[in-house]
């Protein structure tokens, strides 16, 4: 039977509400976001450039769950990137850092940094790392065990005069960055046996920025370094995987609809649906060796030699790529058939260069689906949202374009966000294999945290956002103090209205 709330009660249970609201918006983690200008919407060819300068980017030559929550919108039509906040020294400082696959090596600006931006239009604070003010700071020799492998991977360089183990990255658009490396500690949140533990620790050699040029001095999109994901030894992975504190695999799960999100562990995402495929050896990029593409059920004829893996050719995947890129031989083959197959329900235009279709119903109503097969019988099914976008509506009609593009002259195939988004993906270094699977990125998961034991967590997106951190401990006693006070005008309120 429902009765009357007395109005006191009502009034304590709204000042709870809003002091939920507010206190739980502290962060208690890491955050992996998606930056980007709100509500600018840019053409293909605006967002194939930046990709572009992406890709010259890319390199050439535990026990706990590492958890870092993913924030921000996907959309392929607004430039962004990813990128997440790490702390570093002693007493920790704070760096906002790009997420990227394409190389190895976590690098931060340092405070006689040449070149390096002071401001960011994406409205973060940039800092600078000082080995001076870190009680916890040393340099790496050149006889350091990890500067000799930074060497044999190309990712550290040697000076026999200063005996000083240092970096120069030079990469295709121009833009480069050199410095010097340093061993201190990373701080991190971990989840082991249900709970979360905080303020854990490791030294990691990162690198220390004393120069940038190109497109990285500028101030639009700038962070404070680059996290490489790479899985050379100098990357953080592989460091923190040979020091026992996470396995040697990382998972990401992006959301593709308006909320955006996801998540991002250091470990292995365990769901049952998951496919796997071998790594290509010996790649410095994730390499995969694609052997076929089918429209409609129906498999193209592209000769698979087109596929093979070689200095400029092959199939890698990268999250930093917004689009999604086939090799100029696979290409046209496959705007032909998705073409023939909506020929009787769509009217095909060409809008700047780009293949659009014009059509008055949904679009997965339409278009066939997509599978990108791998070796091993793994398959990468394809909506057509994930191959298609939405470039603007004409009338009662909608302008749908193939956002798989076109890389012309080149035999590389590179599966961006756009193909990447709405799926589990696990990169399981350990294994050398690469799996994945079609996933509502916005619920929990499961991750392995001790890859000997098989030993799994629950993760939920977004799980280490609460008040659960010793960080946010004096907000935990306002809390307790604020449900004290609003609990004594609850009983208060009942005696009176009794």
């Amino acid at each position: 039977m429902r009765g009357i709330v007395p109005a006191g009660i009502l009034f304590a249970v709204a000042l709870l509400f809003q002091a939920t609201l507010v206190l739980c918006s502290f962060p208690a983690t890491l955050k992996l976001e998606r930056a980007f200008p709100l509500s600018q919407r840019v053409e293909l060819s605006q967002l194939r450039a930046r990709d572009s300068v992406r890709h010259g980017r890319m390199l050439q030559s535990s026990n706990g769950v590492v958890d870092f929550p993913v924030a921000g919108t996907y959309d392929p039509f607004v430039v962004g990137l990813y990128y997440t906040k790490v702390q570093l020294g002693s007493p920790p400082k704070e760096f906002y850092v790009q997420i990227d696959t394409g190389s190895d090596v976590l690098w931060v600006s340092c405070n006689s940094c040449n070149g390096c931006p002071t401001t960011s239009g994406l409205q973060i604070p940039l800092n600078f790392f000082d080995t001076g003010s870190s009680s916890t700071a040393s340099l790496i020799s050149c006889s350091d065990q990890r500067c000799s492998a930074g060497v044999q991977s190309s990712d550290a360089i040697c000076s026999s005069q200063t005996n000083q183990c240092a970096y120069a990255f030079q990469y295709g658009d121009g833009s480069g960055t050199s410095g010097y490396y340093v061993s201190d500690l990373l701080y991190f949140d971990t989840i082991l046996g249900g709970s979360v533990t905080t303020n854990s620790s490791a030294p990691i050699a990162f690198g220390c920025s004393t120069s940038q040029t190109g497109d990285l001095t500028k101030s639009d999109r700038a962070v404070d370094g680059i996290f490489g994901f790479g899985q050379q030894e100098m990357s953080v992975v592989s460091q923190l995987a040979s020091q026992g504190v996470a396995p040697k695999a990382f998972s990401h799960c992006l959301r593709g609809d308006e909320a955006g999100g996801g998540i991002l562990v250091l470990g292995e995402i365990l769901e049952p649906n998951i496919v796997y495929t071998p790594l290509v050896p010996s790649q410095p990029h994730y390499n995969l060796n694609l052997q076929s593409i089918s429209v409609s059920g129906q498999t193209l004829s592209i000769n698979p030699s087109v596929f093979t893996t070689s200095n400029n050719q092959g199939t890698i995947i990268d999250s930093g790529t917004t689009l999604a890129y086939l090799a100029e031989a696979a290409y046209n083959p496959f705007v032909t058939a998705v073409t023939n197959a909506v020929s009787q329900s769509a009217q095909p235009v060409v809008s700047k260069g780009n293949q659009c279709y014009l059509i008055t119903s949904s679009v997965t109503d339409v278009f066939p689906q997509v599978s990108l097969n791998f070796a091993g019988g793994a398959s990468m099914i394809l909506r057509p949202q994930d191959y298609l976008l939405q470039q603007n509506s004409v009338g009662s009609s909608a302008v749908w374009c193939i956002g798989l593009q076109k890389l012309q002259g080149q035999g590389l195939t590179i599966l961006g966000d756009l193909v990447l988004k709405d799926k589990i993906f696990v990169y399981d270094l350990a294994g050398q294999r690469i799996g994945w699977a079609n996933y509502d990125c916005s619920t929990s998961v499961n991750v392995t945290a001790t890859m000997k034991t098989g030993k799994s967590e629950y993760v939920n997106a977004g799980q280490l956002n609460d008040n659960s951190s010793p960080r946010n401990e004096p907000y935990k006693g306002i809390v307790i103090s604020m449900i004290s006070f609003l609990m004594h005008i609850l009983l208060l309120g009942s005696f009176l209205f009794l």
